[in-house]
């Protein structure tokens, strides 16, 4: 069992989106398509079945609720309901077969460490930044585009980073 959480994008954002086609806490257009790349889908975190699945992309902050300065950025979800990825389930397999960025953030949004891993040996290196004591959670990115795909977190954090609770994927600056 992994000491981490994997945090996806959570419900309340996703549901917004798909009901409204606007991005939360912004309200730019959503725009709709089939699968050009392979995302993954930041709420499932599955990749995408390219030529097949259609996505949603859309405006989301990643650091709303938890930091002050916002850092939006595009992202991508299934058209259709798809079920969240369980924060216990360890790192998303999907994933594995992909360049990342590990982004191990301070409080404060200090970036204090960065990590590239493209073999698919990410635990070693989750690891080695969550024993830093000042890492308050990592970010994933995706290494070739540069996109947010999910957050890490400690499991004995006690602060509620919940997604569904904590961002609304952040506020309208018009």
């Amino acid at each position: 069992m992994p000491s981490y959480r994997v945090v996806a994008v959570g419900d309340r954002i996703t549901d917004v989106v798909r009901k409204t086609l606007l991005s939360p806490g912004y309200g730019h257009p959503a725009h709709t398509e089939v699968a050009k790349g392979y995302g993954p889908c930041r709420q499932c975190l599955r990749t995408f079945s390219v030529g097949h699945e259609r996505r949603i992309l859309f405006t989301y902050d990643s650091f709303h609720g938890r930091e002050n300065l916002p850092l939006p950025g595009p992202v991508f979800i299934h058209e259709d309901y798809c079920e969240r990825y369980p924060e216990d389930g360890g790192f998303p397999v999907d994933m594995l077969s992909h360049k990342l960025t590990l982004n191990a953030y301070a409080r404060g949004r200090r970036l204090i460490a960065q990590s590239y891993v493209s073999n698919g040996l990410i635990e070693p290196e989750l690891q080695r930044l969550l024993a830093q004591s000042d890492v308050a959670y990592i970010q994933v990115r995706d290494t070739d585009a540069g996109c947010y795909d999910f957050s890490i977190e400690r499991k004995s954090d006690k602060q509620d980073l919940d997604e569904s609770n904590r961002s609304n994927g952040g506020d309208s600056h018009e």
